[in-house]
């Protein structure tokens, strides 16, 4: 079984559509004993970093989400959800995230030229680090599949841990993993038959 964390952050419907879509068995929940007899975690969020980081810490959902993770049980951040598993964000302010993987949140206006729009949305391919294999989320899909974007902040300064790069400007990172955990700053669940195969991927790790 697969928990959908809700903590009152996130679209969870489509998401939830898509992964019935591929065959699996999904629950939204902010229990946190469901999320410990859950076999995977997934994380969304939309909004603002602020607000979604005292969302969880409110409900209590970020000491579950930790504890799951230091289990070693597969954990995917979508959106505001993948930025939630970095260090900290600057957006309005300074907000501390869970720090499962290192990096910080920031802005993408002072990089992205002054005529492409921000936020960034839309369609754009996804760019794999060339000196490593792919990562295993990627296993369905190939360098260059399209995924959608809607964004005005990403993550920044994460190093070997970037899996996934797009291109806006310059490369923005699209998706981060530390052993157990990973994130994707895209949407699978609105990307089409490529997001399917990402969390039809991320179903097997």
């Amino acid at each position: 079984m697969l928990a959908i964390v809700d903590y009152g952050v996130g679209n969870l419907f489509s998401l939830t559509c898509s992964l019935q879509a591929i065959g699996a068995e999904a629950v939204i929940t902010g229990d946190e004993g469901v999320l410990a007899s859950a076999d995977r975690v997934i994380l969304p969020g939309v909004g603002a970093f602020g607000d979604a980081a005292a969302a969880l810490r409110r409900t209590g959902m970020d000491k579950a989400i930790l504890r799951e993770a230091e289990k070693g049980k597969p954990l995917l951040g979508i959106c505001l959800g993948m930025q939630l598993l970095l260090d900290y964000s600057t957006e309005y302010g300074r907000h501390r995230g869970l720090g499962l993987i290192p990096g910080s949140v920031q802005a993408i206006r002072p990089v992205v030229p002054a005529e492409y729009k921000v936020p960034h949305m839309g369609w754009n391919a996804l760019h794999f680090p060339g000196d490593r294999p792919a990562h295993p989320l990627f296993r369905y899909i190939k360098e260059g599949d399209c995924v959608y974007f809607i964004h005005s902040y990403a993550g920044t300064d994460c190093g070997e841990h970037t899996i996934a790069t797009a291109e806006y400007g310059p490369e923005l990172t699209a998706a981060v993993a530390r052993n157990n955990v990973c994130g994707v700053q895209f949407h699978p669940e609105k990307s089409g038959a490529v997001g399917l195969n990402i969390l039809k991927a991320f179903c097997k790790l």
